[in-house]
């Protein structure tokens, strides 16, 4: 998800687990008491967002080395104890003298933020390394989009008002509609899904592998891609309002051989094919519009077209040792919003 949904949700957390205070009404509350869920929802916000340091950590000669680390260590819930507590070390010494904080409750704030995140991150659709280093499975649940406004802002505004009132039950709030979103973004993606499978029959299709992702910032339009023996089928539909289906188009699977005759198996380039096909769980095709450029299907702002977000580029004159480069392509963003605006406007119900 993005930074910010992610300071939030670390900071609601945190929040909701504050006890009020027992102690007598005529006791003059403290500086830290009358300021405590703010304290608590500020240092888990910190949490909340910290594992994404990972993005830190590229290189200028590697293009794909942030691919194999993002989302990876810093993201195992086998971290986030260790993660929380790196926080607090750096967090402690800004906040202990002002506020009275005691250690252990800066890093009861700072994990509880952490271990907001990786979770997170699973309920989209680029994938989670929950379970490194015992097993490097990217874990996915597809079920909301890495950015998602109607789950964001009301939460960003439980966990602001829970902060000004000293209050937790706006945390809590808070915490009720991040799960009741998330719990209709599951209900959609099996809908989604089941359209995508009735669309494959139809096609006479049994595909090899079949998924479905919300269209970005929404839980409406989905994007659906499945597999069989020699390509890829990109579809959309519009699911629980005015459910409508958007047939899209399909593309060759990615051939290595036979995309690439002049490309030779022990080369830098190779390698990095084979990276970067693991980390789109390979689903990679040639681009339609570069013969030269690989693209992960299963992204693209338009949800039923092949337009990529991001590829990697070879190059036939490339040195052995030369890695492919890496592009992202935002080209006609306006156009493509129109697009997906359309999609989510329409009322009509018709297949």
């Amino acid at each position: 998800m993005d930074p910010l949904t992610q300071g939030m949700l670390g900071a609601a957390l945190p929040q909701s687990t504050i006890a009020k205070s027992t102690s007598a009404k005529s006791a003059k509350p403290t500086t830290h008491s009358k300021y405590q869920v703010l304290l608590a929802g500020f240092l888990g916000m910190i949490g909340g967002m910290a594992a994404d340091l990972d993005v830190l950590i590229y290189s200028k000669t590697d293009p794909l080395l942030f691919l194999e680390y993002h989302r990876q260590f810093t993201h195992s819930l086998i971290f986030i104890p260790l993660g929380g507590f790196i926080i607090a070390l750096l967090a402690h010494g800004i906040f202990r003298k002002r506020w009275h904080l005691q250690f252990w409750q800066t890093v009861a704030f700072c994990t509880l933020g952490y271990a907001t995140h990786a979770l997170l991150d699973t309920t989209t659709s680029y994938g989670t390394m929950l379970l490194w280093p015992f097993d490097e499975t990217r874990y996915s649940w597809r079920i909301i989009s890495i950015i998602d406004p109607l789950f964001t802002v009301p939460l960003g505004l439980f966990v602001l008002v829970a902060a000004l009132r000293n209050n937790v039950l706006w945390a809590r709030l808070g915490l009720a509609w991040a799960l009741i979103y998330l719990g209709a973004g599951w209900w959609q993606h099996q809908n989604a899904r089941e359209i995508a499978s009735e669309l494959a029959m139809q096609r006479g299709h049994k595909p090899i592998r079949l998924e479905v992702k919300p269209s970005f910032a929404n839980i409406l339009v989905w994007k659906s891609v499945y597999e069989t023996k020699d390509s890829f089928f990109i579809d959309a539909m519009r699911v629980g309002i005015a459910p409508r289906v958007y047939e899209g188009t399909s593309v060759s699977k990615l051939n290595v051989k036979e995309d690439f005759p002049w490309l030779k198996g022990d080369t830098q380039q190779a390698k990095d094919i084979t990276r970067f096909t693991h980390f789109s769980n390979g689903f990679t095709a040639l681009d339609p519009k570069n013969s030269n450029r690989i693209i992960d299907v299963r992204y693209s702002f338009v949800p039923n077209e092949i337009s990529a977000l991001f590829s990697i580029e070879l190059r036939p004159d490339a040195k052995p040792s030369e890695h492919v480069q890496y592009k992202t392509h935002r080209e006609k963003a306006r156009e493509k919003f129109g697009q997906l605006w359309h999609m989510l406007t329409e009322l009509s119900a018709k297949q």
